[in-house]
């Protein structure tokens, strides 16, 4: 009797009698331990004050970027030119990247579960206020209220995008998806702004922590979403996604709703309400 397993694996090109792709040997998985290793270690040296810890850190970033655009080629490869994307995986990777956000949501509740817990109840030794006694709090109603504006068109932009590219409208998917980019760019770029000139630190009492973790965090999700729509928009422009196949598109842009979320309760609660 013929084993199962040897009958159904086959090689690449070969008929393949099963739906799903079983993933070849690959050394990005291993290369990535020690990237993020060399940057967590670079991390901690630079906080530290040690010697080249800065350098380290550098190098970490630039050897993890560098892996993960390898590793991302390889998979761009496998979708578009060898066709192991089928139906099946590119649902496989729908579901796993809609549990990635949900652990991104747990990250910023713990973020707001501290805002919450500090200015609820502030303690005496801020003074028995909320933002504490000393602090002026950012102008909800000056940059934040235009990057308000900015990230909610950019997410009505990148719909547009995306309903297009299902219209087989391939130039309202590139217009869409590029003016997205341009305003994630502007948004990031303002943020920047404000911290420069924030009449606080992230030393200044509990508020300058909570405030800079939580709207860090966020411009960290805005750098990285942004350039998941970078990737997108080269991919569209390159022919890579049609009508019915653009499972990576579709991830882009949900995490990228998901980055407009997160910024509606921000901005109510950590400059508004704040305020």
């Amino acid at each position: 009797m013929i084993n199962f397993n040897n009958q159904i694996a086959s090689q690449r090109g070969k008929f393949q009698a099963f739906p799903f792709h079983l993933v070849e040997q690959s050394p990005w998985p291993l290369a990535t331990s020690f990237t993020l290793l060399t940057m967590a270690l670079g991390a901690v040296a630079y906080f530290q004050g040690f010697p080249f810890g800065g350098e380290l850190l550098l190098l970490g970033f630039v050897l993890t970027a560098s892996v993960m655009i390898l590793w991302f080629k390889d998979i761009v490869i496998e979708r578009t030119y060898l066709g192991d994307h089928t139906s099946q995986v590119q649902s496989g990777i729908s579901l796993g990247f809609i549990l990635f956000v949900l652990s991104e949501v747990m990250a910023f509740l713990s973020v707001f579960w501290a805002f919450f817990h500090s200015s609820l109840a502030p303690t005496i030794e801020i003074g028995g206020t909320w933002p504490p006694v000393g602090i002026e709090s950012v102008d909800a109603f000056a940059i934040p209220l235009l990057n308000t504006i900015l990230l909610l068109s950019s997410g009505a932009f990148v719909t547009w995008g995306h309903h297009a590219l299902i219209k087989g409208d391939r130039f309202g998917a590139i217009v869409g998806t590029f003016i997205t980019i341009i305003l994630a760019l502007i948004f990031t770029g303002l943020q920047a702004f404000e911290y420069m000139e924030a009449p606080f630190s992230f030393a200044d009492s509990v508020f300058g922590t909570v405030f800079y973790a939580s709207t860090g965090l966020h411009g960290l999700h805005v750098i990285v979403g942004t350039i998941f729509l970078t990737v997108a928009f080269i991919r569209i422009v390159q022919y890579h996604y049609t009508d019915s196949h653009h499972a990576g598109f579709e991830s882009a842009i949900l995490y990228w709703h998901f980055v407009d979320v997160v910024w509606i309760f921000l901005y109510i609660f950590v400059y508004v309400w704040a305020s």
